[in-house]
């Protein structure tokens, strides 16, 4: 399994010959056809219709809120829903604001479990510290960090105590909109007194394998 940061919240994953992408928008790299594309909400920052058209093929799972499925098309996915495509599991995590006006609780985006094999990434899109976040423990967080819409450091660092996981990846930050590379240096300092949590930070464009 591979991970690659695009930027911003979009990630590329790579299992085998099978390509996910989750939240289309940032960077260059989505020649490569997706087998799934996964959009946690319609903001323009996650999901790119120009982006899911170079990554889309006529057999491409898209993944997405009932709400944006009219602007990009797919299939609408609701917290608590699950769906398997060969070996892959996906499940939906809600995403919103506790005491912030851009996420509503009443209409969350959508936070993602990937699961292959024994491994699993958690990508938690925009949202706050939610109750749904206790003991996910996947193999892998993904963790916005810049605040204003999403969590900030200090916010990021105590959601990462309540998921559990072995390694966690800051995001949300340094594309222009909104958080700095400062917020994730920050981030990466407070999670560092957790012996059982290890934390990275990627450069745009950079791919890890898990």
């Amino acid at each position: 399994m591979k991970l690659k940061w695009l930027g911003h919240a979009s990630f590329k994953i790579t299992l085998g010959h099978k390509v996910i992408y989750i939240d289309p928008y940032a960077g260059d790299d989505y020649s490569d056809k997706a087998e799934i594309i996964l959009v946690s909400h319609g903001h323009y920052d996650h999901s790119s219709m120009e982006k899911i058209s170079q990554a889309r093929v006529d057999d491409t799972i898209i993944l997405t809120t009932k709400d944006n499925v009219a602007a990009i098309g797919g299939e609408s996915f609701s917290p608590g829903d699950s769906k398997k495509v060969g070996d892959i599991t996906i499940t939906a995590i809600p995403a919103y604001n506790l005491r912030k006006p851009f996420h509503e609780k009443e209409n969350p985006g959508l936070g993602f479990i990937i699961r292959f094999d024994s491994k699993s990434i958690y990508h938690a899109a925009d949202t706050d510290i939610i109750p749904e976040m206790e003991g996910l423990k996947p193999t892998v967080a993904l963790l916005p960090v810049g605040g204003t819409y999403t969590m900030n450091a200090k916010e990021a660092a105590i959601a990462a105590e309540k998921i559990k996981p072995k390694l966690v990846i800051p995001m949300h930050y340094g594309s222009g909109i909104v958080g700095k590379i400062d917020d994730a240096e920050l981030f990466k300092e407070l999670i560092e007194v957790h012996p059982d949590i290890k934390v990275r930070i990627l450069e745009e464009g950079e791919e890890i394998e898990i």
